[in-house]
């Protein structure tokens, strides 16, 4: 397929000739994480720190990956999951979900094997949920509630354009102040490949919020209240409510592999 690159991000990848496949995936960068050898396959990302004329330094997220399939109805025979993050990236703009961007898309077969490239632009000014609860305390309250309205306003928008995250945790979820948004924080969403559109309602937003909980152990009772208050906003009946706070403040202090609790 022809590579897809963002206008808005072509100047970055062309003055540095970057713009065709070959390129990008013949750059020798050290991964910011462990390699994703899931799937069969091989999946790492780097980071590109490139100039252009007239324009501010950028910084991009290069993920690269060989033989690393999903299949899709799309294209049941298996594809990139790259891919699939491209059109949920697509899709989640279009239905005017926060999401980080695309910069740069393209995928081939080789030898025998499936490689794919993605290129997203790093999300300037914002910090990841994880990082932030790390130093909870030292954030006044107005902070905190401010950052807990804002993650539940999120998720109640992700859900009520009857989405799911497929993923969430709460390293996906990266907010930047904004005294323009409605609660203070500009919040998003990343990591997009496991996204799909809600097939079993109850049982995916559920997972969705109890997976989010995970780890956020600073929370305080309180600030789970406020939490529900917004995501579940006049639909939760008191005793509803009650019962999604028991299992929320359970979950944050659950590591990522325990099975979940059941909110009802």
């Amino acid at each position: 397929m022809h590579p897809t690159l963002s206008p808005a991000y072509r100047p970055y990848f062309a003055h540095n000739d970057l713009t065709d496949f070959d390129a990008l995936w013949a750059l020798t960068l050290t991964p910011v994480d462990l390699p994703n050898r899931e799937r069969g396959g091989h999946s790492e990302v780097v980071r590109l720190t490139l100039d252009a004329p007239g324009l501010p330094t950028r910084t991009f997220f290069l993920k690269r990956q060989t033989n690393h399939l999903g299949r899709s109805l799309r294209r049941p025979l298996g594809e990139p999951t790259f891919s699939r993050e491209v059109r949920n990236i697509e899709t989640f703009h279009r239905l005017d979900i926060p999401a980080l961007t695309a910069a740069y898309h393209a995928e081939r077969r080789r030898d025998g094997n499936w490689e794919a490239i993605l290129a997203t632009p790093e999300l300037e000014g914002y910090t990841d949920l994880v990082s932030l609860n790390a130093r909870w305390d030292t954030l006044s309250q107005p902070i905190r509630q401010s950052i807990v309205v804002s993650c539940a306003a999120l998720l109640r928008r992700l859900h009520a354009r009857r989405w799911r995250h497929g993923s969430l945790y709460a390293k996906h979820v990266f907010l930047r102040p904004d005294t323009a948004a409605t609660h203070g924080f500009a919040a998003c969403f990343i990591d997009l490949e496991k996204a799909r559109p809600l097939i079993n309602p109850r049982h995916e937003r559920r997972r969705d919020v109890q997976r989010f909980a995970r780890r956020l152990s600073q929370w305080q009772s309180e600030e789970w209240h406020l939490f529900l208050d917004e995501y579940l906003g006049g639909s939760g009946h008191r005793r509803r409510r009650a019962r999604w706070q028991t299992v929320l403040e359970r979950e944050s202090f659950q590591s990522d592999t325990a099975a979940p609790q059941t909110a009802q």
